[in-house]
């Protein structure tokens, strides 16, 4: 492969790979770096939009710029950031009423600069493989192998989307419906910013290059440079083991907490669903932003408070402030509870948490407790999980029944298939220790035997694996093999 020592190749290939997967639907969605002449020839120009389209064109445009302007701005960096464009604390109130169009570009240059990004568009030098991974109304993603095996995942404005070719009908004006449109994609690069939590994906940095020769640092194409993850699988995630499903519903609830007291307030996820999220090294990480909210609707009655779902309505009483106080947060949770708990956490659950997990779901399915009272609960699960309190009705004897042989392994093993299992060719469970093993392998008619390795799960559990027979035993130093005394003669070993 040839090398490319500028964003401009990098950008020429990655558009060449892309739009050979996509062929005409995803016609330059990426020209990363400093393509010149956008719009494309054919394309209709604002030359030739009517006045009163562009006015109505630019109307939704000073919506969208301030609509994320407020979310640029916190106490600690508010100062800051007006002083490094250039402007005084005076200007703040034009922020909310007369934007002035170089304003909001100083201002959202600034937060580019303030945060440092670790990439940008030096970093798409180099692109070894390009994977497009979806594609929607607004946006385009797509995975990138950069040199040294390093990915990330890239989001881009489709332009080719069904949000640009309404705005392309209503206005005329390819410049403009671009700006229009990427205004979800920055406002999701801001909240990224502003949002950063170990289960949100991590925002790596972006680039933004000018087009067309024009000189307005805010109306570049732009891409968010993102670390990678694996879309959400549920009927996968339904398969694995109790303890994989527990984390990603604990990792939930760290995130809704983190929403509910935010820098930016209590934050409502509006497009509640399992696609907005992904798995990053077994962990869920929110990926999807743009259609969060930030404010906690206006009421005059408890009845403006209502939250309605296809099951069940809840009603929360209207605050003096005349605020649903508390609505995001309930409306988190509730969600979570149907699209995640629901699924994930009571089925298989060991025995001895069941009735702590249950309680979980009750108060959550009713919304009886809010988001701290549900996080505690969840911390205590993990806590005596991990502490193996939940094994005390498993007499120590039981390990009476097994000889152990410490530093080796098994060969010529003849497995068979539990579930849920961490092996779909064999057993392999997470156990607290040989003592909870040997009770599993009491419980399961075809085990002879198991192997604990030394390999251990992120809670700290051992995993092992369950045998019905094997031929023979070989050094290993780091695992160890229990053998039911009744059920077969001592193997050789080699």
């Amino acid at each position: 492969m040839p090398v490319m020592g500028n964003p401009l190749c990098a950008a020429a290939f990655l558009a060449f790979v892309v739009i050979s997967i996509l062929v005409t639907l995803l016609i330059s969605s990426l020209q990363l770096a400093g393509q010149k002449g956008y719009p494309p020839n054919g394309t209709i120009n604002e030359e030739f939009a009517s006045s009163s389209q562009r006015s109505a064109l630019n109307y939704q445009l000073s919506e969208r710029r301030k609509e994320i302007i407020p979310l640029l701005f916190s106490p600690d960096n508010e100062k800051r950031i007006l002083w490094e464009s250039g402007f005084s604390p005076q200007h703040r109130p034009s922020l909310k009423t007369n934007m002035d169009f170089s304003l909001w570009n100083e201002i959202s240059d600034s937060l580019r600069r303030a945060h440092m990004d670790e990439m940008g568009c030096d970093s798409l030098v180099d692109v070894q493989s390009v994977e497009v991974l979806g594609s929607g109304y607004t946006k385009l993603v797509v995975k990138v192998v950069l040199p040294e095996d390093r990915s990330v995942a890239l989001k881009l404005v489709n332009d080719q989307g069904n949000d640009m070719e309404k705005c392309l009908e209503d206005f005329k004006d390819a410049r403009g419906c671009y700006e229009l449109v990427s205004y979800k994609l920055r406002k999701e690069m801001v909240l990224l910013q502003r949002l950063q939590h170990p289960n949100v994906i991590k925002l790596k940095g972006h680039c933004a290059e000018d087009v067309g020769g024009r000189v307005d640092k805010g109306m570049g194409k732009i891409t968010a440079i993102l670390e990678q993850g694996s879309p959400l699988q549920m009927i996968q995630l339904l398969q694995s083991p109790w303890e994989d499903r527990f984390r990603v519903c604990l990792g939930l609830v760290r995130l809704l907490q983190f929403l509910s007291y935010s820098p930016l307030g209590s934050v409502a996820l509006l497009d509640f669903q399992p696609r907005q999220f992904v798995m990053v090294l077994g962990e869920l990480k929110l990926t999807d932003l743009d259609d969060a909210s930030m404010d906690e609707p206006p009421c005059q009655t408890d009845a403006d408070c209502t939250l309605q779902f296809p099951l069940k309505n809840f009603t929360l009483p209207c605050s003096a402030q005349g605020l649903c106080e508390g609505l995001n947060e309930k409306r988190n949770l509730y969600n979570a509870y149907r699209y995640f708990f629901t699924y994930l956490l009571p089925h298989q659950a060991p025995p001895g948490l069941a009735h702590l997990v249950n309680h979980i779901m009750n108060s959550t399915g009713e919304l009886k407790a809010d988001i701290n009272q549900t996080l505690d609960a969840f911390e205590r699960v993990l806590l005596l999980y991990k502490s193996g309190v939940h094994l005390d009705n498993v007499p120590p004897s039981i390990i009476r029944d097994y000889t152990v042989m410490r530093g080796m392994r098994t060969s010529g093993n003849v497995e068979y298939r539990c579930w849920p299992s961490y092996s779909h060719q064999g057993c392999v469970l997470a156990v607290h220790g040989a003592r909870e093993a040997a009770f599993i392998c009491n419980a399961h008619a075809q085990c002879t035997s198991f192997i604990l390795t030394g390999q251990k799960t992120w809670t700290g559990h051992l995993l092992a694996s369950f045998r019905s027979s094997f031929s023979h035993l070989v050094p290993d130093e780091t695992s160890e093999v229990y053998l039911k005394k009744n059920k077969s003669p001592e193997p050789s070993a080699v």
